[in-house]
């Protein structure tokens, strides 16, 4: 890849965006964070990321909102939901929209970079 994955982390805690931020930029992605998920979809429709990785619930729109309104975007950005609400259901709705990858908190972050380097190539792939 020409430059480092730009990767869009939002989740309602703060301390969930501190720990991916602080990992991921030490692998080398340029990571922007939001703990609002309006602030969050405001940013996405200035840039184009090649990785969102959200919380599934949260006040506001949920992560679910975010990962429709990148794929109605047309955008080649890729989604990974995260959530410490994990259903069947959820999982499988996530799956028909489009998401990348669905992973339950807690996790691991060397699994989060992982995940996060596939979606970025397959993201790119698109461009």
């Amino acid at each position: 890849m020409s430059k480092n994955p730009e990767v869009l982390v939002l989740d309602d805690e703060a301390v969930v965006c501190e720990r991916l931020e602080d990992y991921l930029e030490k692998k080398g992605l340029a990571v922007e964070t939001f703990t609002d998920s309006t602030e969050a979809l405001n940013r996405l429709q200035e840039k184009e990321f090649d990785v969102v990785v959200t919380d599934l619930k949260m006040d506001g729109p949920t992560g679910m909102d975010v990962l429709r309104t990148v794929k109605r975007a047309a955008y080649n950005t890729e989604v990974i939901i995260i959530t410490g609400y994990a259903t069947i259901e959820t999982s499988r709705e996530a799956d028909v929209i489009g998401a990348f990858e669905f992973i339950a908190k807690p996790f691991k972050l060397s699994e989060v970079y992982k995940l996060i380097e596939k979606a970025a190539r397959k993201a790119r792939k698109g461009k």
